[in-house]
């Protein structure tokens, strides 16, 4: 069956960079970025993990913890960090799960259950293992994102969903296209405007079924 957000995160315990985790505890009470790509020492995954480290201090900062993972080992991570390191001109400071056996790429719908390493695998052999998912604290599935092998990931825009879903997360609010921290936000249609002005204050009603408000960070 596949994942659906809302969904409970699947739980594992898998080797890292880091040393054995057990990933719901490894989680804690965070919020957590996991990410996947589908190949050690390859060009565009490179890139993406350099940003992610140039970013790691962002995310931290809202309470998140980061960590990779792809189907090659422990030791190819760690001797493929140096070279994430100096694409980034930053230190990767998030650890990256081994998963030679594609257990955790199949708990989590990157592959088909069938699928296996052939020798002399390539990226294309995993290039479905390139998906990013943000987990709430309640361990549930709050976002996921599925890029193909051509197209690099934005840290930015994950940055920026992440600061949506943490300002939404347990609220009678939504935000609206292309919203960033500090700008107005929907308010649920849970609420009726007069509820949602005794709750939040000035609330405008662009339309019956679309009222706005600016909620303090």
């Amino acid at each position: 069956m596949s994942l659906r957000i809302n969904d409970i995160a699947p739980d594992f315990e898998a080797e890292t960079t880091e040393g054995r985790i057990r990933f719901h505890d490894w989680i804690g009470d965070s919020y957590a970025i996991l990410f996947s790509h589908p190949k050690d020492f390859t060009p565009v995954c490179t890139t993406e993990f350099g940003s992610a480290a140039r970013r790691a201090a962002d995310f931290a900062a809202r309470g998140t913890k980061m960590i990779g993972i792809s189907v090659d080992d422990v030791d190819s991570h760690r001797r493929w960090k140096a070279d994430v390191e100096k694409v980034a001109g930053a230190p990767m400071d998030f650890p990256i799960i081994a998963d030679p056996d594609l257990k955790v790429a199949k708990l989590y719908d990157m592959l088909p259950a069938d699928a296996y390493l052939p020798d002399g695998r390539t990226a294309n052999d995993t290039a479905t293992v390139r998906t990013t998912f943000i987990i709430g604290p309640d361990k549930r599935i709050k976002l996921m994102l599925i890029y193909p092998m051509s197209v690099g990931r934005n840290f930015d825009e994950i940055l920026r969903a992440l600061d949506a879903i943490r300002a939404t997360d347990g609220k009678p609010l939504a935000t609206p296209a292309d919203w960033n921290p500090g700008e107005e936000m929907i308010v649920a249609l849970s609420l009726s405007t007069e509820e949602a002005r005794q709750r939040f204050g000035q609330v405008e009603e662009v339309l019956p079924y679309l009222r706005k408000t600016r909620v303090p960070a």
